[in-house]
């Protein structure tokens, strides 16, 4: 779960999602499920008529709504597939990294359809099983259910006439790119010695855009500079890293202090100058 003290490449994909989702959401009543910490919801209420962030998780709903206390936000403990709304509530769902958390995906998606006005819109991504832990040849422990491509594309034109895709990978930023250049993106790796032009564009993470009406054109290429957030983020990690130290340096003086006075000489030293305390006193 991404907190706002936390500064790293998941920080960069998780806002720029939601840097592309705010041209969506102006002036219109929006959804955020699985809104976590709170700070996207809040993001977008600076922009939509009001914002409701569900979570399932009654604590992190608790601290969203001391920490983010604005008229138009609003948070609440719920359920991806069981959305506390009335239908046709909103016109925008917003949905990022949520699927692969549980394995309750057509019954989400049905949830969204209900609380959607007949012509709102749906903005969700979740990992690309293929290049998140086939190609990684690792799994994310709190991963219950995870999709690969196709199978995204299917769960999402079932449930919508109308849909955009795109890919997300992170450099020293993040990059989302339409499917439909894609194919033709072309990657380079390499160093000094030689470069490499038949790099793979191996995104791990998708992205939908959806609607029962006529989408707008897609959005363009589009990036997320990351530089000053990762910058935060090693500033971070060297202040930890400082204090450690210095509580390595207390503990080790500490340490030397007790093993001198636990010593034989120090205390038959100390039991010799015992009497001469009494007349300093």
């Amino acid at each position: 779960r991404l907190e706002t003290s936390i500064f790293n490449d998941n920080t960069i994909e998780h806002l720029h999602r939601y840097a592309i989702a705010v041209d969506f959401v102006k002036a219109k009543r929006v959804l955020d499920i699985a809104s976590g910490e709170g700070y996207g919801s809040e993001l977008l209420s600076k922009y939509a008529k009001s914002v409701l962030g569900v979570d399932i998780d009654e604590t992190s709903v608790i601290n969203a709504k001391n920490k983010y206390k604005f008229r138009n936000l609003e948070f609440q403990v719920g359920q991806a597939d069981l959305i506390p709304l009335e239908d046709n509530a909103v016109d925008v769902v917003v949905s990022f990294e949520t699927l692969e958390h549980h394995d309750k995906h057509q019954e989400m998606m049905k949830e969204i359809k209900r609380v959607l006005t007949i012509d709102g819109i749906l903005i969700i991504s979740t990992p690309d099983k293929k290049y998140y832990t086939d190609n990684k040849n690792s799994k994310n422990q709190f991963h219950i259910k995870e999709l690969y491509s196709q199978e995204f594309k299917n769960l999402i034109n079932e449930h919508f006439l109308n849909s955009q895709f795109y890919s997300q990978n992170i450099f020293k930023g993040s990059l989302i790119v339409p499917e439909e250049n894609g194919s033709g993106f072309k990657c380079f790796s390499g160093d000094f010695e030689s470069i490499n032009n038949k790099h793979e564009w191996a995104p791990p993470y998708l992205i939908a855009i959806a609607s029962d009406k006529i989408l707008p054109s897609h959005i363009k290429i589009s990036g997320f500079d990351g530089e000053s957030i990762l910058r935060k983020g090693q500033e971070e990690f060297i202040n930890n890293l400082y204090q450690e130290i210095e509580l390595a340096k207390l503990k080790t003086r500490e340490d030397a202090v007790n093993w001198v006075r636990k010593s034989m000489p120090f205390r038959i030293g100390n039991a010799i100058l015992s009497p001469f305390r009494i007349f300093k006193r």
